[in-house]
């Protein structure tokens, strides 16, 4: 008796995980795209080197979480490209003795577009995508320490952009 239950439970699993939303081997990923190419970011800012890393961090993480190949521009199916609009920086809590901040807070904001170039469709368009994030100097952690966290995380997002709709 014991013995049909399980077989009953793994037949079960067996048809959910067939047939449910939409679910394809590539995952949660958009079908019927194989390549990608991704053109070097622009940037609006004065800050040396944004543009080139976060251009890297997301050619990365598309590398890693996607099932999505970097191709030349030519041989892709789509392109992702993007533009560094704005870095901002905010002091906060100033110590009382040396009037230095104890926190800062660093925002980024981009705009970025993945369009496929076989249909000229937009996959997706976000003017504006922002990033905040805490950093503490008198830690030792630098304003490169904060870009580098916010660029990473920039690239996550991105790349969380390029989920198939359910």
């Amino acid at each position: 008796m014991k013995r049909s239950y399980g077989v009953i439970v793994v037949m079960t699993i067996a048809i959910l995980a067939g047939s449910g939303c939409g679910y394809r081997s590539d995952g949660l990923y958009r079908g019927g795209i194989r390549t990608i190419h991704i053109e070097m970011f622009e940037s609006k800012e004065f800050r040396r080197d944004l543009e080139f890393l976060l251009t890297e961090a997301v050619k990365k993480r598309v590398g890693v979480d996607t099932p999505y190949r970097l191709a030349p521009k030519q041989h892709a199916d789509t392109v992702l490209r993007g533009e560094i609009l704005e870095e901002r920086q905010a002091a906060f809590a100033p110590d009382f003795a040396s009037r230095l901040p104890r926190e800062k807070q660093l925002t980024l904001a981009i705009r970025v577009e993945w369009k496929d170039l076989r249909s000229g469709e937009v996959l997706f368009e976000r003017p504006v995508l922002l990033e905040t994030i805490d950093y503490l100097p008198p830690t030792g952690e630098t304003e490169k320490y904060g870009q580098q966290i916010a660029i990473d995380q920039l690239a996550r997002r991105i790349v969380q952009q390029m989920y198939t709709d359910w």
